[in-house]
């Protein structure tokens, strides 16, 4: 009897752990000892960045978490959903280096139509494939809504910034090339880039890993490091994961010297 009520209290704290890891991760905090936030941080002071544009910032979790993680420098965060940027806004609203812009960005300016998720982290322009929705209960689409969209050329003028000393964070669910597009000639100046990396199509029409990884090589970026993320709880197949990528001539050299 003993022994297997300590089975079920054991399977029970087992269940709680997986169930607060698969939260934190949801909001890229995580309780191991390096998590990607502080990671990134790391690389950011190596690199002498005082910059991150967060684009797809939703409630501000990539900014609180880099906060969170030792990063005191500028955050630009965009994030279009009507529900979501009050969040964010709120968040930013008692830091002066924290920015927050209520709109989209993609390959031209404008406005477009987002479909809303019923948990708001994975609304986005592009439809939804039974991969993902089947693998995630409760994301589906619940509504759309017309927002505005900018491009990241638009920011770097309107905001002042210089690429060469910025990191550009990209989480849009599946419509990272049109982001990607909307930066021009400027992505290649940029200093490092973080993308969600999607193994398989979660998105209709969404760039794949290997898309976004030949992309960022032929604009001169190498990865620098890689984070699992989305991944099927019915299967344990990784869906999606974090690439961060840094310009050849800033990469660390694998010997050891800098």
């Amino acid at each position: 009897m003993t022994n297997r009520a300590e089975g079920r209290g054991g399977r029970l704290v087992d269940q709680a752990k997986v169930a607060l890891h698969s939260a934190l991760q949801k909001r890229n905090l995580d309780l191991v000892r390096n998590p990607f936030p502080v990671q990134v941080a790391t690389a950011m002071k190596w690199l002498e960045l005082g910059t991150v544009l967060d684009i797809g910032g939703n409630i501000g979790q990539y900014g609180a978490a880099l906060r969170a993680s030792g990063y005191q420098g500028r955050i630009i965060s965009a994030e279009p959903l009507s529900d979501a940027f009050p969040h964010l806004a709120r968040r930013a609203a008692n830091d002066s280096g924290w920015t927050t812009l209520n709109t989209a960005v993609g390959s031209a300016p404008g406005e477009i139509e987002i479909n809303v998720s019923a948990n708001s982290y994975s609304s986005s322009i592009l439809p939804m494939t039974d991969a993902h929705s089947l693998a995630a209960p409760g994301s589906e689409y619940v509504r759309s809504e017309k927002v505005a969209m900018t491009t990241i050329a638009e920011i770097l003028g309107s905001q002042g910034v210089d690429p060469a000393k910025t990191l550009l964070k990209i989480d849009t669910q599946g419509y990272e090339g049109a982001v990607l597009d909307g930066a021009g000639d400027a992505l290649a100046q940029f200093a490092a880039v973080q993308l969600e990396l999607s193994m398989v199509p979660l998105y209709d029409g969404a760039p794949l890993f290997e898309d976004l990884v030949q992309r960022m090589t032929e604009a001169g970026f190498g990865i620098f490091a890689l984070e699992g993320g989305f991944g099927d709880p019915r299967t344990g197949r990784m869906l999606q994961c974090d690439g961060f990528f840094v310009r050849n001539e800033l990469m660390p050299d694998p010997s050891g010297t800098f």
